[in-house]
């Protein structure tokens, strides 16, 4: 009879609802490389997952036997040729607009106000932001960017927010130093009438999975309709994407 294990493992704590456990930890194994390993031996491993060094072995004959891991002759394992093949099939068929545009559409509704994706364009003092995606609100009375509009890197929230996570300003001296050290430490910008004084905006960073940023998530409204509580649907939309693009 298999003994209990006295700590749940990282599968178990995580556990998929339906799921089968012992897929969970499977995968569990394969989560648990991290950037920069390039080979992981049997005791980091299971110290890793929390998995007992038996149950490990069973998973990784299997995991081996499927390609998406190898035993080196150091008897270390690293990830299989299976993974290049799955990576390769999902970077063909990943649309970006199949991710973002539906969480913009959340965002809307949620709060009744326009919506944005921001991405950095260009290098150094020809650099600006591109509004990528744009999901307009169902208000009459907003402001009018449009998906592909190119605006400032250093007025609006979404702006202040791609310069304040640019790591290349960070230690650089500028007169809104302050403003960015704040936005970094908040995690979001809420702004009225920094770009036009009409409007407001709410930004929070999207990150790609490695921790680079990737982009603003902007929610923008008339001034007259700042509202600070859509900030935590902004944050919201922002932990949604990161990792996803």
């Amino acid at each position: 009879m298999p003994r209990k294990a006295q700590t749940a493992s990282v599968a178990d704590d995580q556990a998929a609802p339906g799921g089968a456990a012992a897929v969970d930890r499977a995968l569990s194994l394969l989560a648990a490389f991290r950037e920069g390993d390039t080979a992981l031996g049997l005791a980091e491993l299971a110290e890793r997952t929390r998995l007992y060094k038996s149950t490990a072995l069973r998973l990784l004959a299997s995991l081996e036997h499927a390609r998406l891991l190898q035993r080196l002759d150091d008897g270390r394992w690293a990830l299989g040729g299976e993974i290049a093949r799955l990576h390769a099939l999902y970077a063909a068929a990943f649309s970006l607009d199949r991710v973002v545009m539906p969480v913009l559409r959340e965002l809307v509704a949620a709060t009744g106000e326009s919506a944005a994706y921001h991405v950095r364009q260009g290098q150094g003092a020809q650099a600006v932001r591109l509004c990528r995606y744009r999901v307009d609100s169902p208000h009459p009375v907003r402001d009018h960017i449009q998906a592909g509009d190119l605006l400032p890197l250093d007025r609006g929230s979404g702006g202040r927010v791609l310069s304040a996570f640019d790591p290349g300003l960070r230690a650089a001296s500028t007169p809104d130093r302050q403003l960015y050290a704040q936005i970094r430490a908040q995690g979001y910008c809420t702004l009225v009438g920094d770009r036009l004084q009409e409007v407001a905006g709410i930004s929070a960073p999207v990150f790609h999975a490695d921790g680079s940023l990737a982009a603003a998530v902007t929610l923008t409204m008339p001034s007259h309709r700042y509202d600070e509580k859509h900030t935590r649907h902004v944050l919201a939309a922002a932990r949604a994407l990161s990792g996803q693009v």
